[in-house]
């Protein structure tokens, strides 16, 4: 996938998927503003602001100032370090790389049809290999609730995107 190299011999690699009644298009959006005063992380808005990690909800609307981001820039967070992004193809890929080298976070789109497949892949190599393997399950099982909420909440937004959109009359 996309950003699979920044982050060499990953000690844990975790690969998640939604698939979204709409073409890239309408998803896109949604990813490129997220972020803190943006448009969230679509996630457990309670969690993420108890946490400090968001200062608000996340957006139920495609923010217009938000979607001109570009390799390079970052994705902000209250607190913890912000999210640069490394790679960024529209309508195909956003990679972020939370630390440099170690961390990698992948968002890929994949159309087929009428469906696309939102993929999310995070590589990782911190600690020790031993240390990570320990840490893992608790750590995974947190991430895993968050991520797929993500991305249940990115789907959501999608497809009702798709579904306000008023034909093209011919």
């Amino acid at each position: 996938m996309p950003g699979d190299g920044i982050v060499d011999a990953p000690y844990l690699t975790t690969t998640r998927a939604v698939s979204i009644k709409a073409a890239p298009d309408s998803i896109w959006p949604w990813l490129v503003q997220m972020g803190n005063g943006r448009g969230g992380l679509y996630s457990y808005d309670f969690l993420d602001q108890a946490f400090g990690i968001l200062s608000g909800p996340s957006s139920e609307r495609v923010l217009p100032e938000f979607q001109a981001l570009a390799a390079g820039d970052v994705i902000p967070l209250g607190k913890g370090p912000d999210w640069p992004v490394a790679v960024l193809r529209p309508e195909q890929a956003m990679v972020l790389e939370p630390v440099p080298g170690r961390v990698s976070w992948c968002f890929a789109l994949y159309a087929n049809g009428d469906t696309t497949r939102l993929v999310s892949r995070v590589r990782i190599r911190i600690y020790t290999r031993a240390a990570l393997w320990i840490l893992a399950p608790l750590i995974d099982v947190c991430w895993f609730m968050m991520e797929r909420k993500m991305l249940q909440g990115i789907r959501q937004r999608a497809e009702s995107l798709v579904s306000v959109t008023p034909p093209l009359a011919y």
